[in-house]
């Protein structure tokens, strides 16, 4: 039998219009069988996370299925598993995750940027906005400062039924990406896993760059301190040489972490634990001594120890700045002089919150900028582990045996 030109024209059309038809039910040919359960590190009580196996929620046409890869282990992490501060138990925390797109819901075209999103695509989340608030409706451009601000593996998610979604959170085998309002995600093909798993730590600190440079007093020649080399801090170093600051100091009490500061790019380093460096007056006269004679230009604070928080002030400069972002959660109150430490210098004091969506992309390019500069920030990366060694995973960061630890998926 002949087969028309017409005919052939017309089973292929309708072979191209089946595959679309299969992509937008959420076809996961290229990644396997959508599974029906998945197992996930449960926080049941106070340094307790149980490996237990849960259902996992029928897509909706807005939704996301994604297996996991691995995911940062953060300090608000840790904060929840030790004693629930924010009363989220049982939970399953991670919120510094990344995966593979498995299934899609039929409305789910492009991420939050408007990239493509397809089956088989890397991908991290965001942060989530209510839009109703008044910070939302008012000033869209800050909603990281949203009153009912949310992220994955931190927020309970009740939409759709009685129990809601419960799992998203990214220490699990897979998550489910709930659509809706206010849900931002990102393809992030062109990263690799270790990229993946700090970016969204690194974004915190772009944030935090860009509130300091609000006040004009960072460019390439600022001398620029870092008070606090965990995470944070560190990667806040690598912020700031990829900005082009070309001298940055660093300030801990931990010289292996200061030789890690180093390596981000720190120029001096002041260890607190030195003889030579045991006191304030002593730690400032270093400052000072590197730093024209007068204190630094701009401060970040990175720690969240309220009494290193009182020292900030005494290293920067008159007429300097400072930004404190090391006080995610309420560790306490310290004194100050307000006379001495702000209004005699008329220094420039910024806060910074957590991150916007639209930090993301400029996060990315961050992290880009590292390989091109030859910045070490993966290393940062000291310890992984996997689902059943969770427990294990907090502990090793409550010691500080190692600077940034991760959850990877074994699966």
């Amino acid at each position: 039998m002949e087969i028309t030109a017409s005919q052939i024209e017309s089973i292929v059309r309708s072979v191209i219009n089946s595959m679309g038809a299969d992509a937008a039910k959420g076809s996961c040919a290229p990644c396997g069988p959508i599974p029906k359960t998945t197992k996930v590190a449960m926080l049941t009580g106070p340094k307790k996370i149980e490996v237990q196996e849960l259902p996992i929620p029928t897509l909706g046409d807005d939704d996301i299925l994604v297996k996991v890869e691995g995911a940062g282990i953060c300090g608000t992490d840790v904060h929840e598993w030790k004693m629930d501060p924010f009363g989220l138990i049982p939970v399953i925390l991670g919120h510094e995750g990344t995966g593979r797109v498995v299934a899609l819901g039929k409305n789910v075209k492009v991420d939050t940027a408007g990239k493509p999103l397809k089956v088989g695509d890397k991908i991290v989340t965001s942060v989530t906005n209510c839009g109703e608030c008044y910070t939302c409706r008012m000033h869209p451009e800050t909603t990281n400062l949203c009153d009912n601000q949310g992220v994955f593996g931190l927020i309970g998610d009740k939409r759709g039924t009685a129990e809601g979604n419960r799992v998203n959170g990214w220490f699990a085998d897979y998550m489910v990406i709930k659509g809706g309002y206010g849900i931002t995600y990102f393809e992030v093909n062109d990263l690799n896993l270790k990229q993946r798993m700090l970016l969204e730590l690194a974004c915190v600190c772009v944030h935090a760059l860009e509130r300091a440079q609000s006040t004009g007093l960072i460019n390439f020649g600022s001398k620029v301190l870092v008070q606090g080399c965990g995470p944070v801090g560190l990667v806040m170093i690598t912020v700031l040489r990829a900005a082009g600051v070309n001298h940055i100091i660093a300030v801990d009490g931990n010289e292996n972490r200061l030789r890690v500061a180093q390596r981000m790019g720190a120029k001096t380093t002041v260890c607190f634990k030195r003889p030579e460096e045991n006191t304030l007056d002593k730690r400032v006269d270093k400052v000072k001594s590197v730093a024209n004679g007068v204190g630094v230009d701009f401060a970040f604070q990175c720690t969240g120890a309220p009494v290193a928080a009182a020292d900030i002030y005494s290293y920067i400069r008159r007429g300097g700045g400072m930004c404190e972002m090391g006080f995610f959660v309420n560790n306490g109150e310290y004194q100050v002089n307000p006379h001495l430490a702000m209004c005699q210098k008329e220094i420039n004091i910024v806060g910074s919150w957590d991150y916007s969506a639209q930090d993301y992309p400029k996060t990315m390019a961050f992290l880009k900028q590292c390989e091109e500069m030859n910045i070490p920030i993966e290393e940062l990366i000291t310890h992984s582990f996997p689902l059943d060694k969770m427990n294990e995973a907090m502990e090793t960061n409550v010691a500080q045996a190692g600077i940034k630890i991760c959850y990877i998926n074994e699966n």
